[in-house]
């Protein structure tokens, strides 16, 4: 039975889960939308949302908290400077999961997670015109 057991493991030992939720929820931040499989997605959203809830009380001990999960300046930065204004008024919910569908190789479930309020159009407008 699995009651009161809320973290999914992902076939990984704790350490290297944790790297890898740390590295997603990086390239969330530096990418406003990451390609992954549902079962991580869904291990992502929490660590995601307190990170960006860490990041509202805009303190020097909450940026080091964030500092000791997360590791990339680069992610911290732009979390601070970028996510965390769009998302004062907001009192959770900051991520949402797009399904997919199997992926064509191992049938795995597919998902999107992605920010709530990111702006639709900045891809497009970064990456030019499409034919």
């Amino acid at each position: 039975m699995r009651h009161r057991k809320k973290i999914a493991k992902l076939g990984r030992t704790t350490a290297h889960r944790d790297a890898l939720l740390a590295n997603q929820v990086c390239d969330l931040i530096q990418h406003r939308r990451v390609k992954t499989t549902l079962a991580k997605a869904k291990a992502m959203r929490p660590f995601a949302e307190k990170m960006l809830t860490l990041g509202k009380r805009a303190s020097l001990a909450a940026r080091r908290q964030v500092m000791s999960r997360l590791v990339q300046k680069r992610a911290v930065k732009k979390l601070f400077e970028e996510l965390v204004p769009r998302a004062m008024d907001r009192n959770g919910g900051y991520t949402r999961i797009v399904r997919l569908g199997p992926r064509a190789s191992d049938a795995s479930p597919m998902a999107y997670i992605e920010w709530v309020d990111a702006p639709c159009n900045e891809e497009k407008e970064k990456s030019g015109p499409t034919e």
